[in-house]
């Protein structure tokens, strides 16, 4: 019930705030990332809190983490239908004066390994309830495969790249009380083709699951992966207490 009063409330507001015609997805939700350095004069706490709720009060779900290590102070997760209202989102994040050092843009998907799911399986992949309750770690990254003279993934026939997702699939179950995973799409999107945000309750489990995976031979031999941010997920309050 949870997810269709979900879907229910994302499909009504796919309007931007201007006269623009939206731009949604056939399917699936649009999933911003966003990663900040405060200005130099300090954040502006109200008008900050104001963009989240705005754009929560759209419809939106926004996930506000603060960062671990000197790429960013703070990052924004943010998902909804409509590309011009995420769009919105960042313009006005940098009204305020925030740089951004890192972003993502992606789009949540139903893999084609997964394509003979149950509709009751697939929805909450396109569209999510986040966070998890109790999860307040969070790491994110890029990822692609190899496309590589010796390591090829896209010249493996669709029933070998089948059975070597299965078995990745088989590993990340493993940890499925532990971490939560969404990946989106990005191919023709972003420089790379996945994005995966991973959630957990301790962040050694993040490490654990993400070291697990690697042994598999579809990460072994064919996974390609781009820069890791990881972070403590709080209210947008104590997040930018933090800046």
């Amino acid at each position: 019930m949870m997810e269709q009063e979900l879907l229910d409330k994302t499909e009504s507001h796919t309007l931007s705030s201007g006269d623009e015609t939206p731009s949604v997805p056939r399917q699936g939700l649009g999933v911003l990332h966003l990663f900040i350095k405060s200005p130099r004069g300090g954040s502006d706490r109200e008008g900050t809190i104001g963009v989240c709720k705005r754009a929560e009060a759209a419809g939106y779900q926004v996930i506000a983490f603060a960062v671990l290590g000197h790429k960013a102070d703070a990052g924004f997760m943010v998902l909804g239908p409509d590309l011009w209202r995420l769009r919105q989102f960042q313009s006005e994040l940098s009204a305020l004066g925030y740089e951004f050092t890192y972003s993502y843009f992606s789009i949540t998907e139903v893999s084609e390994y997964a394509a003979n799911l149950s509709e009751g399986r697939k929805r909450p992949r396109l569209y999510p309830k986040l966070p998890p309750a109790d999860k307040t770690a969070i790491c994110f990254y890029p990822m692609s495969k190899a496309r590589g003279e010796v390591n090829n993934w896209y010249s493996l026939k669709y029933e070998e790249r089948e059975r070597l997702m299965l078995e990745h699939g088989v590993s990340g179950r493993k940890f499925s009380d532990r971490v939560t995973q969404l990946v989106t799409g990005s191919t023709g999107l972003d420089d790379y083709e996945w994005g995966v945000t991973l959630f957990a309750e301790r962040p050694d489990d993040l490490k654990e699951v993400v070291y697990t995976m690697r042994f598999d031979e579809a990460s072994t031999l064919y996974g390609i992966f781009g820069p890791f941010y990881s972070g403590l997920i709080g209210s947008v309050e104590d997040v930018l207490g933090l800046l």
